[in-house]
């Protein structure tokens, strides 16, 4: 039996102490941050993920930068091309990265040992990625972006959505873009990755050896 110290006792009776507990038992430190993995990580096709997460800080980071400096600058100057050109690259390398991640683990039967939450903010986070990718080329500020802009109005005016979704308004569009849509993929992402570290990855199918008794038993 363990022994508490008295302020360990104390901290029970407060919420940010209960909050602790629960956060440490859901989550130990050596789940949240191993140091080894499975042989069958070795795999190639685990590999997707990560290149998605590592396309995503470079997407962020750009984005930034053109946020700061504006589009009188990526428009006109040598270094803002090529930052501009980074977050359209990231952006492209994500998306593939992304599908071939979603495909693989669908082909693996990603969500075996109750995995399922898992592999549904997978595929709702690459959803909102389309969106935050849709108000990008909306934000361009150019003949490219108006051209996109004046086809997609007819169709979201024809399902009843541009009352509120007006792809015609840079301003509410970069706002979705650069604020909402962002902070909607990163919460989902985080929530994905904390479901990886507590599920573990999944095996392959066929590694049922290797498997845990909760992917034996389902």
């Amino acid at each position: 039996m363990t022994t508490r110290t008295p302020a360990e006792d104390a901290g029970r009776y407060t919420w940010t102490g209960r909050l602790r507990e629960r956060v440490v038992r859901t989550m130990p430190p050596e789940q949240l941050m191993p140091d080894e993995q499975p042989a069958y990580v070795a795999s190639w096709i685990y590999v997707f993920g990560v290149a998605t997460l590592a396309a995503l800080v470079f997407i962020i980071g750009s984005g930034v930068v053109l946020t700061l400096e504006g589009p009188q600058w990526y428009h006109v100057s040598s270094v803002g091309h090529f930052v501009n050109s980074v977050h359209l690259w990231s952006v492209e390398l994500f998306f593939v990265f992304m599908v071939v991640h979603l495909w693989g683990k669908f082909w693996m039967a990603a969500w075996r040992g109750h995995r399922a939450m898992t592999w549904m903010t997978g595929v709702v986070s690459f959803l909102a990625s389309i969106g935050a990718a849709f108000t990008g080329y909306l934000v361009q500020t150019n003949f490219d972006a108006q051209w996109i802009s004046g086809q997609a109005k007819d169709g979201l005016n024809s399902v009843g959505i541009g009352a509120w979704f007006n792809v015609t308004n840079l301003g509410q569009m970069l706002l979705w873009h650069v604020a909402l849509l962002p902070l909607v993929v990163g919460l989902i992402v985080v929530w994905h990755v904390l479901l990886v570290r507590k599920h573990g990855v999944v095996p392959p199918i066929d590694a049922l050896s290797e498997a845990t008794p909760e992917e034996t038993s389902s």
